[in-house]
């Protein structure tokens, strides 16, 4: 058996002291592993696709719309791209949808992705059994065809091979299965099930429509900013080469003035969570610097118990870069195997980042322990070896060894420049732990002013959602589809206990949403001027009841105004006071699609909707009947897709859910239901990313006030134990319990009070970059800065009494024989 080496041997001989170093590095360094990996996942690691860096997501600016940061791709600009374009190597149009599946069970709604063609053969993920969608798949009166994802493939066929060639059934229409993607394939960062040909008649086609996403693979050697002036070339060409829409004139788009906004399609799959992983990554990394210093506290005590084995063995001939390298090997062994125990912390804690992480975190699958994290740790491990190690290198491996046989004697006491490192060190955790209890708390500040935001609607656990398509497949008339969806509304009224139910083509919060420019009768346009852009949605009568939405002035919808075609509307409360001044002038006023749709009646005002989450302003919304005739050019109009609300005290319960189905299946049998939740989960998923924001600074600002009061109750306890003769002499001249208590907790004051002024210092300092993850709360707000102060004195007075009340009990006889 090999003999242990003197390093480790020494760590063995003091147990208590490694298994608290051990554990505080590996709490530290595993929660820094933990995080890093989600940011490597989300934000570092390339996306899954071959020469990533070259793939572009097609966006355009639109100057001339305000309010509107950017446009998406309109079918003709793709063919305009496609044939004049000298950047691109490939490129393609996506949409995201659901479609239905029947023929293999219960009929489901399933996720799917629409391509054109080149839109697969610009991400270069080719499929595992089958092929891509050629150009023939991609013109209009071919066959069906499909490619199933590999989630799918295995969930719903059993991974069988031999799907390809096989018809499946999808809105009532046989599509062939010509392909099935690999595992590791995820289609541009969402979930997808299915992915189907999107077929443009190029005959059909106009300016507008900007409601697809455009992908692109830039040629060897071409720029992002080269791309965007091809594109910015190209944009006449398209203007001049293609019709405008019905009744509009081609002034509209001119004075949109488009330009080109490609940006990396990175960026497009991470969205908006770069800022949020970024900050939690700098505020569990300044835990680290806690359990670092305070690791190089126990190292003092311990190396300053040493000091006699030091200064003899440098009187013996050692020196100085001996005794260092090996307190620094110590500390670096020490650092390494903390790193190895936080690989296991990091594990567990990941599978809970991963569990608690919002739906929407982008890249969710690809989060894993790999080689870069592997590295990463190994580097934190050796840094935070270095930097605990390099302070008692400093300290006592010097010419102070020598200093170290004359005052290692029995009746010495320390002198405060002994203790002036631990003090320090002690200093500085009080104050990283103060940085991280304001953020802590700015975000629960955040939380609760966001929580006391009236969303727009009321009781939201009493409303069930479910969402019903319909496409053109399985009901092409408009009316018969309107009369579907009366039968289905009926049918769910009927179910028991059902207090309220309606239909709107997009719940609150649920993302389904459109815009169109919205003119106003009593309202001037000048020739070319494009009218405010207003979210609209499709609603049944009785929904505003239903939702809980406030009727402000006026009425609701009627089936009558359905059933009688009447050309009536309902608007918000925010978009009549920003047209007319107050919800009541808005009454009787005209408005309309465009500047060629009928004019429509305001017959009512309802209350504000928070539709894209509390954090985000209500928009404007325009709320349109269920049917109508004559809008968007169509004779008869209804939205293929809706969101039936059902208030309930049974929502989620399983009986109600079964009878909520049969009701819908009882009127058409093929119809799956979609997105069955209640609005509580769809609120609580819209506050998802600030709860996780919340939870994460709250865990790593508990870890710091932990780790920071450890540090003032081990220095307190460690100046009780070297001040015992001291406190004995005292007692002995008439000093009483009630005054050695305080001389201690007084110590653990002015350290923390010097610890909370830096870090008050340094919050403020720092706060505003988290700017971005506040909502109504100032980077600088007093409340949480007195209140955090409050909290941490009142935990450092505790973290102090404790020792101090063991120096209170000595027995001064006692005290006086110590050393």
């Amino acid at each position: 058996m090999p003999p242990i080496p003197p390093v480790i041997r020494r760590f063995t001989r003091a147990p208590a002291f490694t298994a608290i170093a051990l554990l505080t590095l590996a709490i530290g360094i595993g929660a820094n592993t933990a995080v890093f990996s989600v940011v490597n996942g989300v934000l570092i690691k390339p996306l899954p696709y071959a020469n990533a860096d070259e793939l572009v997501g097609i966006w355009h600016s639109a100057a001339g719309l305000p309010g509107l940061p950017k446009l998406n791709v309109s079918p003709t600009m793709l063919f305009t791209y496609r044939e004049n374009g000298q950047s691109f190597r490939e490129m393609g149009l996506w949409q995201r949808g659901g479609v239905t599946v029947t023929g293999q069970g219960e009929p489901e709604l399933v996720r799917s992705a629409r391509v054109t063609y080149g839109t697969l053969q610009t991400l270069g993920v080719p499929a595992a059994l089958g092929r891509w969608f050629s150009v023939e798949d991609d013109t209009p009166g071919s066959g069906d065809t499909v490619i199933l994802m590999p989630g799918y493939w295995h969930r719903r066929f059993g991974g069988d091979a031999s799907i390809v060639g096989r018809a499946v059934t999808i809105d009532n229409r046989s599509h062939t299965v010509i392909g099935v993607m690999p595992d590791a394939f995820q289609f541009l960062g969402g979930e997808t099930e299915v992915i189907l040909p999107m077929r443009f008649d190029r005959n059909r086609l106009f300016l507008g429509n900007f409601s697809y996403q455009g992908v692109a693979r830039l040629k060897p050697g071409v720029t992002l900013e080269q791309a965007n002036a091809d594109i910015g070339r190209m944009l006449p060409v398209w203007w001049q080469a293609w019709p405008a829409p019905p009744g509009l004139d081609k002034k509209v788009f001119e004075t949109a003035r488009i330009g080109p906004l490609l940006t990396p399609l990175k960026q497009d799959v991470v969205g908006d969570i770069r800022d949020t992983l970024w900050i939690l990554m700098g505020t569990i990394g300044v835990v680290l610097l806690i359990a670092c210093a305070n690791v190089a506290n126990l190292l003092l005590v311990r190396v300053e118990g040493r000091q006699q084995e030091l200064a003899t063995r440098a009187a013996l001939g050692a020196g100085w870069w001996r005794i260092a390298r090996e307190l620094l090997l110590e500390s670096l062994v020490l650092g390494l195997a903390g790193g190895v125990l936080g690989l296991g912390v990091a594990y567990g804690a990941l599978k809970l980042l991963v569990a608690i992480g919002p739906e929407t975190l982008p890249r969710l699958n690809e989060i894993t322990i790999d080689p870069v994290v592997l590295g990463f740790t190994l580097a934190a491990a050796l840094l935070s070896g270095l930097l605990f190690g390099v302070i008692p290198v400093l300290k006592y491996s010097g010419p102070r060894i020598v200093g170290a046989l004359r005052s290692a004697t029995r009746n010495s006491s320390l002198s405060r420049e002994r203790h002036r490192a631990r003090n320090v060190l002690v200093v500085v955790q009080v104050a990283l732990a103060l940085v991280l209890l304001v953020a802590s708390g700015l975000m629960i500040r955040t939380f609760q002013t966001l929580r006391n935001v009236h969303p727009g609607f009321e009781r939201p656990g009493e409303v069930q959602t479910l969402r019903v398509s319909i496409p053109d497949s399985v009901e092409a008339d408009p009316q018969r589809v309107s009369r579907i969806y009366n039968d289905i509304l009926e049918k769910i009224s009927g179910v028991p206990e059902v207090k309220a139910a309606a239909a709107v083509s997009s719940a609150p919060l649920e993302g389904f949403n459109s815009t169109d420019p919205v003119s106003a009768e009593d309202k001037t346009y000048t020739p070319g001027q494009i009218p405010p852009l207003r979210r609209f949605k499709f609603v049944s009568p009785n929904y505003f009841h239903t939702v809980g939405t406030p009727l402000i002035v006026g009425r609701d919808f009627t089936w009558t105004d359905i059933l009688d075609d009447r050309r009536v509307v309902v608007v918000s409360e925010n978009m009549a006071r920003e047209m007319w001044g107050a919800p009541q002038a808005a009454l009787g006023k005209r408005i309309r699609v465009g500047n060629v749709d009928q004019w429509r009646e305001i017959v009512g005002v309802v209350g504000d909707v928070y539709d894209d989450g509390v954090h985000e302003p209500a928009p404007g919304i325009t709320y349109w009947p269920l049917m109508m005739s004559q809008f968007w050019g169509q004779p008869r109009f209804v939205s293929r897709g809706l969101t039936y609300l059902v208030r309930s005290d049974r929502t989620n319960t399983e009986a109600f859910l079964a009878q909520i189905r049969q009701a819908v299946w009882s009127v058409n049998s093929s119809l799956p239901l979609a997105l069955v939740r209640t609005l509580q989960e769809v609120y609580e998923r819209s506050m998802a990313r600030t709860t996780f924001a919340l939870v994460m600074l709250a865990i790593a600002g508990a870890m710091a006030l932990l780790l920071g009061l450890i540090g003032i109750y081990g220095v307190i306890s460690y100046s009780v134990s070297q001040r015992t003769r001291e406190i004995g002499i005292r007692m002995a001249l008439g000093i009483d319990h009630a005054d050695v208590r305080r001389m201690f907790v007084r110590h653990g004051l002015v350290l923390s009070g010097i610890g909370i002024g830096i870090g008050v210092a340094v919050a403020a300092g720092l706060a505003r970059l988290m700017a971005s993850l506040l909502f109504k709360v100032s980077p600088l707000d007093a409340v949480t800065y007195v209140a955090v102060s409050l909290v941490l004195a009142s935990a450092a007075v505790l973290a102090s009494y404790l020792p101090a009340r063991r120096a209170a009990a000595l027995n001064p006889v006692q005290a006086l024989r110590a050393e």
